[in-house]
């Protein structure tokens, strides 16, 4: 077998692969063994075929079914014997199968050498999630005007029994409860943030263009079929792509970006998740306990 390793970028290999006629022919011997005792040739009970015969009935089926058992046993052999760790599985391409010799391609990209710097200890301040009476106020004011009521209604208990609260402070609690729970939710994903942000910042590493390219195919398929429910034309569609694109670009780079890191503290810390679990979301847990957690900030 031979390989050669040609580097298209800071990430990306393309290795061409030759196997040699003996190996090729040693597979495909094997394949016509199988083929054989299941080949269903007119003329002959299943599994008593003469070989010229199923040769000539089944040879290309034969041909392929060697390819596809040599491929994959090929590539780990030079993977290995290369030093080289993909990041995930080949892009196989330039298949040939001639004179008894198969070759082909498999465009693979590294995964990244990633260096992060202070990853425990990150400093973290989450915000307040009390409600202030203002804020209260401010949000019965916009109940009112969503609702259509008159501008000079007067929000008091008799407001309040109309929407089946004993009294105003019961409504205004009840307004409360669920803006805290809101600002809650909120100021979590606030912290989680401020996580993110650091790493991005105290990290180095290079982003396969690749991973970036299948997550960006996948969101814009995902953004597309949310406009062709609400309505929006194909020609509308496909005229808004360009902008969803460019919109899409920085998230997804850094979402890859972010996995990638979160890839490389889990193995630095040993850290697994069970079936059913998202290893980063197991990160996370693990980033906010060992983060330096500062004085709430109060609200403004």
């Amino acid at each position: 077998m031979k390989v050669v390793v040609k580097k298209l970028d800071s990430l990306r290999r393309e290795l061409s692969f030759e196997i040699p006629k003996d190996r090729v022919s040693q597979k495909l011997e094997e394949v016509y063994k199988d083929l054989s005792k299941v080949a269903k040739v007119k003329g002959f009970r299943e599994g008593k075929a003469p070989r010229q015969v199923i040769e000539r009935q089944h040879g290309e089926l034969a041909k392929e079914e060697t390819v596809k058992k040599l491929i994959p046993e090929v590539y780990h052999e030079g993977i290995k014997q290369e030093n080289i760790v993909p990041l995930d599985l080949p892009e196989i391409h330039d298949v040939n199968f001639k004179d008894g010799i198969i070759t082909f391609k498999a465009q693979v990209d590294l995964k990244p050498e990633i260096k992060i710097k202070n990853y425990k200890g990150i400093k973290v301040q989450r915000k307040s999630s009390k409600v202030t009476e203002e804020e209260i106020n401010k949000t019965l004011d916009y109940f009112k005007k969503s609702t259509g009521q008159d501008e000079s209604l007067t929000i008091d208990d008799k407001f309040a029994k109309g929407l089946g609260y004993p009294s105003l402070d019961a409504f205004k609690e009840s307004i409360s409860r669920q803006m805290e729970m809101d600002k809650d939710r909120h100021n979590r994903l606030d912290v989680e943030n401020q996580i993110v942000d650091h790493l991005i910042k105290e990290s180095k590493l290079d982003v396969p263009k690749s991973m970036v390219k299948r997550q960006l195919d996948y969101r814009l398929q995902e953004s597309k079929k949310r406009m062709k429910q609400q309505g929006v034309t194909e020609v509308e569609i496909k005229k808004k792509e360009p902008e969803v694109i460019k919109e899409l670009e920085p998230i997804v780079e850094k979402d890859v970006k972010i996995y990638l890191i979160f890839d490389k503290i889990a193995e630095l810390e040993s850290i697994t998740a069970k079936e059913g679990e998202q290893f980063t979301q197991k990160v996370m847990e693990f980033l906010l306990k060992e983060a330096e957690w500062r004085e709430e900030q109060s609200v403004k």
